[in-house]
């Protein structure tokens, strides 16, 4: 595969959509979901989607010739791509944490809501 090395995306469009925002998007989702319901931090949830991080790019060194953090020559590239990854998905657990969140708390303190019982 051909690369068009972009701003945000190493190989192709396709390819940064397809692993980046619907597979690690969904990973992240739930990682926000699931940082949520368990009452966990913020810290913990951006270690999580870290390690989603280098998972991500895994799948793109693995399957669409992207760079990975090793051999070292290619450090400096799979870096750069891996903050783009890492920004992406911790935005969208971000917003998966905030959804359930306010969700809880809308059925916990309904009063706050208008939600009279």
């Amino acid at each position: 595969m051909e690369s068009e090395m972009g701003l945000l995306w190493e190989v192709a469009l396709p390819e940064f959509l397809l692993v980046t925002v619907v597979l690690g998007g969904g990973g992240a989702w739930m990682i926000g979901r699931s940082t949520a319901l368990t009452w966990n931090g913020w810290g913990l949830m951006t270690f999580y989607v870290l390690l989603l991080t280098a998972a991500v790019r895994f799948i793109h060194f693995s399957l669409f010739g992207g760079s990975f953090f090793l051999p070292p020559a290619t450090f400096g590239t799979a870096l750069y791509y891996g903050m783009i990854d890492f920004v992406v998905l911790l935005g969208i657990a971000a917003a998966g944490r905030s959804y359930v969140r306010s969700r809880q708390m809308s059925r916990q303190y309904g009063i706050l809501h208008g939600n009279h019982r």
